[in-house]
């Protein structure tokens, strides 16, 4: 499994477009082969920070979400006005959270 976390940065003033247009992208993406799961949330938003979270089954899957249309549309249209710090985790020992 791959997980992708961090953070996401827009201008204040454009965050609720934002946050719409993500919603729309984040619904098509729950739907995609080999997603776990997808979310993001404002961590604060007099800075414009969203935190990012998403569970992937592999890198196939990631990839494909990648270069799907509505994800690459999502990123040109955005183009220039956010920001990303996101990186990618390979979980090669998934338990509980109280398992050793």
């Amino acid at each position: 499994m791959l997980i992708v976390t961090g953070y996401l940065y827009v201008a204040p003033a454009e965050l609720a477009r934002f946050m719409t247009h993500l919603k729309v992208l984040a619904a098509t993406t729950r739907r995609r082969g080999g997603n776990i799961s997808y979310d993001a949330a404002v961590d604060d938003a007099d800075a414009g920070r969203l935190i990012v979270s998403e569970r992937w089954v592999d890198q196939a899957a990631l990839t494909a979400h990648l270069n799907a249309d509505k994800t690459v549309q999502f990123v040109h249209q955005w183009s220039g006005r956010m920001r990303a710090d996101i990186r990618k985790y390979d979980a090669l020992n998934e338990r509980g959270l109280r398992e050793d």
